[in-house]
């Protein structure tokens, strides 16, 4: 795009900019703008506020001196930063060029909440009771751990894995809706939420306790602790967490002859609780051997598990009205799993300014153990009824090996980057049924198979961020990968090989309007690969009227996706619109069927092809000097082939979700917030997901320098549950699931060492009497928003 243009060029882009954000939020601008102004005397010890960076700038085109003393997370290096910097509730965050970065350290609740609880306050993330992750209501999202795939992010794993996690270890949440060609499509090959995990390089030592109590039994205790001196810098985290989850459930069925519209009807009624107890630790080391190179070594391990009983009440009836099947099934299951991983990077700084040489090597892995327990008491029974007792014992086993290099080098105009990437995913289910007659088991053969998939991936890519000028920055970048995946379901002695080869493309530009405005836009084309479980073609028993396999033949599905937003200032409060769109190719989608005696299998199809688009907001400002508004959203259009129908029809849903939060800081001591929730229908493969809403409370009061009292409050009206619709020609389905409801946690955070310790940023909790809880200040407002 020419930048030869009239003068009156810049204002009116700016001043359409601003139009655009502020019809979105003007209520909320006109409040803070009369709000009153800080007093320099109220923050001793609040930095000055600078004036902000030109945002088109890259960082790394303007050579900078290499630090001798620590070693950036790889996670923050993954790519080159066009960064604008401002002040926020004396906060400094940042936007990269290709991602929003979300500061969930200063929240509060995050001493008690795990990465799932925290992952829900992240604007357009969702996670629903079973731990699913979607992103603007796209469920392929792929979870890093420091820039880097893990094992436990995988798959079956990541539900428990994000459930058990303190959010207490975390330092901030990125999320890359459009990821440039440095991240890879393995393990989901959609949108990336990348956490970054906590570090403290400051001189000296640094540890904080957090220790909760919450009802009926709930209970959860975690520490980190660093130390950096000289040439070295250590640090770990240790946490425990049980907890106990409630489930109810109601499903309404009606089976449908396609010859003669005559309707057959079900129900299923269900109950559970599951006891859950999680224990881990991690811990990390960085050594400069001089003034080139830092090493650095992590390493993790993590055990959980989870008792559960259940009972299900089901009863089928006839198109004639004859009740042909009634029984109560009483379930008892123990799982276990484990995660584990290791990890050696070397960081090498070349003799040109700003450039850099890195090799980062991850081993990772995740387990799990499941054996299951049921038994049917059959009322009516029908003909083809299994065994009215049995066990099921299913093992999996996933192990990923990710080694990477990366050289960067700053010259006079702009960044190169250029990497390359080998990657193995290793994933094993085996699956044994037994049934049980007189006390003695003997295996079931139709439902007893071993799956074993490896998926190898060999990839190069290269980026360029160039400096056009002041206002002007690109970056370009380009993926060469080639996948390679073998199949082997060992109970059939099937054996298949697939193999991709892939070359993926990306671009970002961000214009600078001025110093508190930027106008951004991307585009990225992604590969969305099947994972193990899609591709297992053997029928896996779920209970006695659900199973599931996967499809061996599923293709991939490519998705590109363009997206163009503007940050800004109204007034006092911090803007960011976004509008996107995305096409998907090849979608793979659930596909139910009907079995005899009122059986559903669940596999996938790729389903043609689906549209979306929408606008996403992000506003955050103080209303009066005790009160921050924070309020993000989205409201989005989708659009799809539907599945399970004769007629070539196609399915469209708009979706309004939105957050707020509201943060009171009554005095130096006390501050509360409210965070109300509300996710809009969401569309899958043969129907939709009705609207959900939730409230979350906190209260935080300081009762010395060091130590704090924290009171959380979850689902405070008692209103969350999950209700799908399923419609097709042979099937009409209604299904609502209903969670544990209100919870409620009190708790201590103690805080020991250097409080100045916050790696050259300050909390988001500093209020008017500067630091806060853990600085011996009034705990201000706090709030997750977007970094600028």
């Amino acid at each position: 795009m020419s930048t030869n243009r009239s003068p009156e060029f810049h204002p009116r882009l700016s001043l359409i900019a601003r139009l655009v954000a502020g019809t979105l939020l003007m209520p909320l601008a006109a409040v803070a703008q009369q709000a009153p102004q800080q007093q320099a005397g109220q923050q001793p010890q609040q930095q000055a506020q600078q004036p902000a960076a030109k945002p088109a700038v890259p960082a790394q085109a303007q050579p900078q001196a290499q630090s001798t003393t620590s070693a950036q997370p790889s996670a923050q290096q993954q790519a080159p930063a066009v960064e604008s910097t401002v002040t926020v509730t004396a906060t400094r965050t940042q936007n990269r060029i290709d991602r929003q970065t979300y500061d969930v350290k200063a929240d509060p609740a995050t001493s008690n909440d795990s990465v799932a609880d925290t992952l829900n306050k992240v604007p357009s993330v969702a996670v629903d009771a079973d731990g699913n992750v979607t992103l603007r209501g796209r469920n392929n999202v792929q979870i890093l751990v420091d820039g880097k795939p893990s094992a436990m992010m995988q798959g079956e794993n990541r539900a428990a894995a994000i459930a058990a996690l303190p959010a207490a270890d975390l330092d901030s949440v990125e999320v890359i809706n459009n990821p440039g060609a440095q991240f890879g499509n393995e393990g989901g090959g959609g949108p990336i939420i990348n956490l970054v995990m906590r570090r403290e390089r400051s001189p000296g030592g640094f540890g904080v306790l957090n220790a909760n109590v919450g009802t009926e039994g709930r209970n959860n205790v975690s520490g980190f602790g660093s130390y950096t001196q000289g040439r070295y810098s250590v640090q770990g985290a240790v946490f425990r967490r049980e907890d106990k989850r409630e489930n109810s459930g109601e499903s309404r069925r009606e089976r449908i002859d396609p010859a003669t519209g005559a309707v057959a009807p079900s129900t299923q009624v269900t109950d559970g609780v599951d006891r859950r107890l999680g224990t881990g630790f991690n811990a990390g080391m960085t050594y400069n051997l001089g003034e080139k190179d830092v090493l650095g070594a992590t390493a993790s391990y993590s055990e959980n598990s989870n008792d559960n009983a259940s009972s299900q009440n089901y009863r089928s009836v006839t198109a004639a009205g004859t009740v042909d099947n009634e029984y109560l099934r009483r379930s008892l299951s123990e799982a276990k799993g484990r995660n584990y991983s290791l990890g050696a990077r070397l960081d090498h700084k070349g003799d040109a300014p700003g450039e850099i040489f890195k090799l980062d090597l991850r081993l990772s892995g995740a387990e799990g153990d499941r054996d299951a327990r049921s038994s049917n008491t059959y009322i009516v029974r029908p003909p083809l009824a299994g065994a009215a007792n049995s066990r099921q014992a299913y093992l999996t086993d996933t192990r990923v090996a990710d080694f990477t290099g990366d050289y960067e080098l700053p010259g006079e105009h702009g960044v190169i980057k250029l990497g390359y990437k080998l990657a193995r995913n290793s994933n094993t289910f085996d699956n044994s049924y037994f049934d049980i007659a007189g006390g003695v088991e003997s295996v079931n053969r139709n439902r007893t198979n071993r799956f074993e998939l490896d998926d190898t991936t060999y990839a190069v890519y290269g980026n360029y961020q160039w400096r056009v000028n002041e206002k002007w920055g690109v970056l370009g970048g380009l993926r060469a990968e080639y996948a390679d995946l073998d199949m082997h379901q060992v109970t059939t002695g099937q054996r298949i090989s697939n193999h991709y080869f892939d070359v993926i493309p990306s671009a970002f530009v961000t214009y600078g309007l001025s110093d508190d405005t930027t106008l951004r836009l991307s585009y990225a084309h992604r590969i969305r690969r099947p994972g193990a479980g899609e591709l297992n073609p053997f029928v896996v028993y779920i209970d006695e009227l659900n199973l599931s396999s996967g499809n061996p033949n599923l293709q991939p599905t490519n998705t590109d996706s363009l997206e163009l937003g503007v940050e800004t200032k109204l007034g006092k409060v911090d803007t960011n619109v976004r509008l996107y769109a995305r096409r998907d190719s090849d979608l793979i989608s659930e596909r139910r069927f009907l079995q005899a005696n009122d059986v559903l299998l669940t596999t996938r199809e790729n389903a043609g092809s689906a549209r979306s688009g929408g606008v996403e907001f992000n506003f955050s400002g103080r209303a009066t000097e005790k009160l921050m508004i924070m309020v993000n959203g989205n409201i989005g259009y989708a659009e799809q082939d539907v599945l399970g129908s004769v007629r070539d029809d196609k399915r469209s849903a708009t979706s309004v979700t939105g957050r707020a939060r509201l943060m009171y800081q009554m005095d130096r001591n006390n501050s509360f917030a409210l965070m109300l929730n509300a996710q809009g229908k969401t569309l899958f493969g043969e129907g939709y997901r009705k609207p959900v809403q939730s409230a979350d409370f906190n209260y935080r009061r300081t009762l010395t320098p060091a130590l704090s009292l924290v009171l959380n409050i979850n689902d405070l009206f008692d209103s969350q549950k999950a209700e799908t619709f399923t419609e097709t020609d042979r099937l009409r389905e209604y299904s609502v699931r209903r969670g544990s409801g209100r919870t409620a946690y009190v708790g201590l955070t103690y805080r020991f060492g250097g409080f100045g310790n916050m790696g050259g940023r300050r909390p988001m909790f500093m209020g008017p009497g500067g630091p806060g809880p853990h600085g011996g200040g009034g705990a201000g407002p706090v709030f997750i928003g977007p970094g600028r």
